[in-house]
């Protein structure tokens, strides 16, 4: 029999930090905050440290010096804690803190610790990640121990690619994260897309390139080749249309192997033909995880016209879309009748949705007005403006409304603004500064008249006159396509 006594264990060399008699140790952290250790703790806890302490010489005291001015004191108290006593007191820790925490015990080659704390994350912080997407998804890649986030975080991007590709570091994307999605045959946008959105970011790493392609000479795409030669074997080449390959393809088709340029001539004008080059499958799409539907309709205020007809603005086509055969289902996340009229509902319930239609009943008129938000809603953000060049605001056709009206977003980078925790209390979904808007000083946005909506400076055109109004009901959809 065993007998084990390992929490005086961890109390007794937890004790040893204080202990300032036989420490040959000291660690510089940020601002210059000195913390006192022993190197074997050090050494035999931690890989890392066991390299560091080998390069360093002592004092004439024969203490060591590590200095790691980017790791906060918080976070290296917390470290060294647990080095010593195998102990991690998570209570009252920001999520930020958990999260910086994970990636400075994976730098000290902490796995044990790495690896709870990323379970933690994905678990219990779920939103946290949803809300601060893309500083962690910039983050997770730079080194390869972190599969678990990866794969959490490649999961939403399949199905919202515009988080990653319309965010406006797209182009400082680590090559690994961009090729752990093209490898996904789940990622839910157009092959042509993903193509162009290959070589903007190609070109973007080599700025030496010159701007018009035609000055290109055999060195500059051998360039671009070079830097894509991880990329280009993901994209799905036999699925784009022969109007893409020679509108968008063909003029970089120096960058692709001679034969699968053949293949691909070949594929058009003789498509029975055997080829050499590896066909890839069309991705597929998702499969939307929507509630069981209840026999009552979609929605109490617009129709399947009104849905075909944002669906042809997402998809910005020319003509409408028939109401019997539009590409999205669009699902209910909250409807104001239904889960109340408090602003800080729209707040909670949304956030962490993305690609999102809000519709908006206008009290005492026929009017129906609302916008289309391809971004996340993050209720974390604090008053913040977030650029995208696809939101749009509308009027709908409906009673004494004779035509329906559209208004693109024309001030990107003043799409949406983000409302934060001190006024949410009184305002909901914010389209540009004041182009649409919902506002509540009672907390009920049927209770009074101060929402808001013009056209002014930030979108095409106004979708409505009159300026502020009440609400009697309004829907929040999240938008998502249909399986073939």
């Amino acid at each position: 029999m065993a007998l084990k006594f390992f929490d005086k264990l961890s109390q007794n060399f937890t004790e040893l930090l204080t202990d300032k008699d036989d420490y040959n140790v000291i660690v510089e952290v940020e601002d210059k905050k000195n913390f006192t250790a022993h190197s074997n703790v050090l050494k035999f806890r931690s890989p890392y440290f066991r390299k560091e302490l080998n390069t360093i010489n002592p004092n004439e005291n024969n203490v060591k010096t590590i200095v790691k001015p980017d790791i906060s004191a918080q976070i290296f108290d917390i470290i060294l804690k647990y080095v010593y006593g195998g102990i991690v007191n998570l209570e009252n820790i920001e999520t930020r803190i958990i999260f910086d925490l994970m990636l400075t015990a994976n730098k000290f080659e902490l796995e044990e610790l790495s690896k709870k704390l990323e379970t933690i994350l994905i678990e219990d912080k779920a939103s946290w990640l949803k809300s601060h997407f893309s500083l962690v998804y910039h983050t997770i890649f730079i080194n390869n121990n972190f599969k678990d986030l990866e794969n959490f975080c490649n999961d939403i991007v399949a199905k919202y690619p515009n988080l990653i590709f319309d965010a406006e570091d797209f182009t400082s994307l680590h090559e690994s994260a961009l090729v752990s999605l093209l490898k996904r045959d789940d990622l839910q946008m157009e092959e042509i897309k993903i193509w162009e959105y290959i070589i903007k970011w190609g070109i973007a790493q080599n700025p030496n390139l010159p701007t018009n392609l035609e000055e290109w000479t055999k060195e500059n795409f051998l360039t671009l080749k070079t830097t894509l030669q991880q990329c280009l074997p993901y994209i799905r080449y036999f699925h784009l249309s022969s109007a893409d390959i020679w509108n968008k393809v063909e003029s970089y088709k120096k960058i692709l192997d001679k034969q699968l340029w053949k293949d691909l001539m070949q594929h058009f004008m003789s498509p029975d033909q055997p080829i050499k080059s590896i066909i890839l499958p069309a991705r597929t799409v998702l499969v939307p995880e929507l509630p069981a539907r209840s026999k009552e309709p979609f929605s109490t205020i617009i129709s399947d016209e009104h849905v075909a007809e944002i669906s042809s603005w997402i998809d910005r086509k020319n003509t409408t879309y028939p109401s019997t055969n539009y590409p999205y289902e669009f699902q209910l996340i909250l409807r104001g009748s239904k889960d109340g009229f408090a602003p800080e509902t729209f707040w909670d319930i949304c956030h962490g949705h993305a690609s999102t239609v809000i519709i908006i009943k206008i009290k005492g008129t026929d009017e129906i007005i609302g916008g289309y938000n391809p971004l996340m809603w993050d209720n974390n953000a604090g008053d913040v403006y977030k650029e995208t060049n696809d939101s749009f605001i509308f009027s709908l056709k409906n009673g004494n409304i004779q035509n329906s009206i559209l208004s693109r977003v024309t001030r990107p980078n003043y799409a949406l603004y983000y409302l934060g925790k001190g006024n949410q209390e009184k305002y909901g979904c914010c389209f540009g500064p004041s182009n649409l808007y919902m506002n509540s000083n009672q907390s009920n946005f049927t209770m009074d008249n101060l929402s808001y909506c013009d056209g002014s400076n930030y979108y095409e055109k106004p979708i409505r006159t009159g300026g502020y109004f009440s609400i009697i009901d309004y829907e929040v959809f999240e938008v998502n396509r249909k399986t073939n």
